[in-house]
């Protein structure tokens, strides 16, 4: 493990190789799985606030599906999340661009009709985080699903930590990414 700040890193974050690659995988991380994306708890009241703004993005399905069931879901752990098309489908806020799925959240974000990206367990994907109240784990999940980016970032010699710099910035901030950056050069 690496320490950054109270930041946790599973080595794998820094040494493997990953870069989405849509073309091939089409986004199967928001279709698969065992429940919908994870949601923190200060996330839920903004769902609910942009839903409105959002809702033009969204498939009939997931408006469907957000009209029975709520702008997030308790899964059976008890964690919140994101709710799912048809029980255990593709999450409700998936719209479709040429038989790629993509965010609705995000698209109402590249639109400018919110201020608000999406969830940062999205955001931050392959990277899983574990909180706890003293400091955060990083862990690279692999799936699958996923072989493609890592092919691609093998292909293109990007780091998990390098492809997902933005939304580590997002949730750290750029000090403690420049930290992590210089951990990484000393190694």
């Amino acid at each position: 493990m690496i320490e950054v700040g109270s930041v946790l890193l599973h080595e794998d974050v820094v040494k493997e190789n990953f870069v989405c690659n849509l073309n091939k995988c089409k986004g199967a991380c928001c279709l698969e799985g065992d429940s919908g994306a994870p949601l923190n708890h200060d996330e839920l009241g903004i769902l609910a606030e942009i839903y409105p703004k959002v809702k033009p993005f969204m498939t009939a399905k997931g408006i469907a599906t957000i009209e029975r069931e709520g702008t997030h879901v308790t899964d059976f752990d008890g964690d919140y999340t994101t709710p799912c098309v048809d029980t255990n489908k593709e999450c409700a806020y998936v719209t479709w661009e040429n038989g790629i799925t993509k965010c609705a959240i995000e698209k109402a974000y590249e639109q400018g009709e919110i201020s608000w990206q999406k969830p940062i367990s999205c955001h931050l994907y392959p990277i899983r985080i574990t909180a706890y109240p003293e400091f955060d784990v990083l862990n690279y999940d692999r799936w699958s699903i996923c072989s493609p980016a890592c092919s691609f970032g093998d292909q293109l010699k990007v780091k998990v930590h390098e492809f997902l710099k933005g939304p580590l910035i997002r949730k750290y901030g750029e000090e403690w990414y420049r930290e992590l950056e210089d951990f990484v050069a000393g190694i």
